[in-house]
């Protein structure tokens, strides 16, 4: 009997989870390559789109998000820091609260739809190369990403509304609404300064 034809659009088998084990000395044993790795080999993997799951060797207890959170704290520590400061301090102020439940979604819908359109950029990129730089759609791709931060902050503090706006005054987390809103404005003028620079 011939066997089915693979077409394009037949999806591409998925990988299992390369599983890990993490021993009481903090040492990570890959059991994939059969070696010791690190946080460092783990976080390329993330990078390469290769899933894993970390297991604790001697309870048997998944810790993969302790890891990964560990993993985090090491890349914030190199120097690279990509959270900031106010959107750490307003993090730690949802433990506990009312709205604890809903953030997690939230903010994996906010990443998902970041890392969509930096697919589509990709794409745009790839489909003019050796013709000219899109810049028009990377002014486009950062107002978008400028209006999803400022949902995220309206989310955050869905009952804060400006003193110009007539609302209530500002509550005890004015300071990082304000910190925050600094530096989408940041961000906004840079965004000019490059298109400016580009033109």
């Amino acid at each position: 009997m011939a066997e089915p034809i693979r077409t394009e659009a037949d999806p591409k088998p998925v990988e299992p989870p390369v599983v890990v084990k993490k021993y009481a000395n903090r040492r990570l044993y890959n059991t994939e390559s059969s070696s010791y790795i690190t946080l460092d080999n783990l976080a390329e993997m993330v990078r390469q789109g290769r899933d894993f799951v970390v297991y604790d060797a001697k309870s048997g207890e998944d810790i993969t998000r302790s890891v990964l959170t560990q993993i985090i704290v090491e890349e914030e520590g190199k120097g690279s820091a990509m959270l900031p400061t106010a959107f750490l301090r307003q993090l730690i102020g949802f433990y506990g609260d009312s709205m604890q439940g809903l953030v997690p979604r939230y903010l994996e819908q906010a990443m998902s739809a970041f890392a969509e359109q930096q697919e589509t950029l990709r794409a745009t990129m790839q489909k003019t190369v050796g013709n000219f730089f899109p810049f028009g759609n990377m002014e486009e791709m950062g107002r978008q990403n400028m209006a999803m931060m400022e949902r995220a902050m309206n989310l955050f503090t869905p009952f804060y509304r400006s003193p110009e706006g007539g609302g209530a005054p500002p509550g005890p987390g004015s300071t990082e609404l304000a910190l925050l809103r600094a530096e989408v404005e940041r961000l906004r003028r840079e965004l000019a300064a490059a298109k400016g620079q580009k033109n």
